[in-house]
């Protein structure tokens, strides 16, 4: 066995089911939860005040972009950072394995967020492509090391992940609170130095608790000893990986360099950056399916799962359109036109992304729960799904209600009315990503295992690729038309999976 090979594999002991120590669920659940607390923390209470950032005036420490704009390039900005994930799953499946990639990727963000820090344009651009990068890195292969704390067969997976998800909603909740308050009344740049010690806590307690993971051995402890007759093969088998690896930092390099200078001589323009991103992001999953469909190392049964989990794709994209605005157009809407103001307290904009996490936070272990309580049982997780990609539409239909009849810039509606739609968007966030993340780890090929952990984070980068060309409307259309089209076509999509629903109970095992 090669040492890049032996590099990604678990510890050797297999996951035990008597291993009950957190909320019933495995230790190792405790130390990935809490890493994810804290880069919720840092990503999503940045990403909270973006938009904002981005859309407010120049004299005010902003970047002066319109709101079209402003949504665009925030969308831009998620469709990249999903993009890099491909990377992440790659590097870690071929040479760092699931732990180091998880731990690198977390230095990036951080950096990242440090550089934020700096109130000048420029380290803006430089910060968001550092957590662009970290979280390809860590954001597939944390997902990854949850289902490698499971059998297949156990039926705490899928509630273990909504506890993994409630755990990452609790920093999707605390961090737009700090940062929203922060850039209100600070400014923006302070908002993002707190998602940059958040991050640092999250590296801390990741590292501590280590030791409760599997998969986070080094190639070292696991390299055949000096005489063995495979060292050699072990060797030039390392060699190409690390090779790659040059090369995709090379790359990244001369792309990097290369897109500065196009900037300064003209020719990128950010309209232009962002349609390439969009294009990216339709061709890339394309070619990864593709890819997967064709490789020999991929057996007929698990080209089989492969056909439905296309369908699972889909409905995540759909979905994820829709909750990404939550960041974007939602965010927009309720610095202009929401009540800001409840029993007399005012608070920043930026608050109302926390009702999302909240919302979240409240429903996960209650779903967990009642996956337990039913055990097989529960609904399929097409059903699941389905119920998911419904709600999320829903979510934007009932914003139809307070618009309607109203001019972009006369009236302010209740606070409840975004309180009640971010609380359909949470519930369906629960049913689909809980349960898609948990069937990806259960219908990836062995050679793909963390690379198809990063096919799922495509369908959020084409769901930003579509959000960032879809969101230019919002200043041009009506707010009705708008947030009505986009909900129409999320409810419809849920229930086509719905349909489908006979089908993929069939073609899906070992899912239930």
């Amino acid at each position: 066995m090669s040492r890049t090979e032996v590099d990604v594999q678990p510890e050797s002991r297999p996951p035990s089911r008597d291993d009950h120590a957190f909320f019933g669920q495995p230790k190792g659940l405790l130390t990935l939860s809490g890493l994810e607390v804290w880069e919720r923390f840092s990503f999503l209470g940045m990403q909270a005040i973006l938009v904002l950032y981005f859309a407010d005036a120049v004299t005010h420490g902003g970047m002066g972009m319109s709101a079209g704009t402003a949504a665009s390039v925030s969308a831009a900005y998620g469709t990249l950072v999903y993009l890099v994930s491909v990377a992440g799953g790659w590097l870690a499946d071929r040479v760092l394995g699931s732990y180091r990639a998880v731990l690198w990727g977390g230095i990036l963000i951080a950096c990242g967020h440090y550089a934020m820090a700096v109130p000048t344009a420029g380290m803006t651009w430089v910060g968001l492509g550092l957590i662009s990068a970290g979280t390809g890195l860590l954001k597939p292969n944390v997902a990854t090391m949850v289902g490698k704390l499971y059998r297949t067969d156990d039926d705490r997976r899928d509630a273990g992940f909504a506890l993994y998800y409630m755990a990452i909603n609790i920093g999707a909740f605390a961090g737009p609170l700090v940062t929203g308050w922060l850039g209100d009344h600070r400014g923006w740049h302070w908002g993002f130095s707190a998602a940059a010690i958040g991050m640092t806590f999250g590296l801390v307690q990741y590292v501590v608790g280590r030791r409760h993971l599997a998969g986070r051995k080094h190639a070292a402890e696991f390299a055949p000893p000096p005489d063995s007759p495979t060292l050699e093969g072990a060797r030039a088998a390392g060699a190409p990986s690390r090779r790659a690896v040059r090369l995709v930092v090379a790359g990244l390099v001369a792309t990097a360099a290369l897109a500065v200078l196009l900037a300064a001589a003209g020719r990128l323009t950010m309209d232009r950056f962002v349609d390439l991103l969009t294009l990216v992001s339709v061709i890339a999953p394309i070619v990864y399916f593709a890819v997967m469909f064709a490789s020999p190392r991929v057996t007929p049964e698990e080209r089989g799962r492969l056909r439905p989990y296309v369908v699972l794709f889909l409905a995540s994209t759909v979905f994820n359109f829709i909750l990404f605005q939550a960041y974007s157009t939602m965010m927009l809407l309720a610095s202009t036109n929401a009540e800001t103001s409840i029993l007399g307290f005012d608070f920043p904009a930026g608050w109302y992304a926390s009702a999302l996490g909240a919302f979240e936070v409240a429903l996960a272990p209650v779903v967990a729960a009642l996956w337990v309580r039913m055990g097989h049982r529960q609904p399929h997780a097409s059903h699941k799904i389905a119920i998911g990609v419904v709600l999320g539409g829903l979510s934007f239909l009932l914003m139809v209600l307070p618009t309607a009849g109203h001019s972009s810039d006369d009236y302010l509606m209740s606070v409840w009315w975004i309180v009640g739609s971010y609380l359909l968007l949470g519930l369906g966030d629960v049913l689909l990503e809980t349960s898609g993340m948990s069937a990806t780890s259960k219908l990836a090929p062995a050679a793909f295992a963390s690379q198809t952990m990063s096919l799922w984070f495509l369908s959020l980068a084409l769901a930003n690729g579509i959000q960032a060309q879809t969101v230019k409307l919002y200043d041009d259309v009506s707010q009705p038309a708008y947030f009505g089209v986009n909900g129409a076509i999320a409810v419809a999509a849920g229930l086509a999976v719905t349909a489908a629903a006979r089908w993929l109970r069939r073609t899906m095992h070992p899912v239930h």
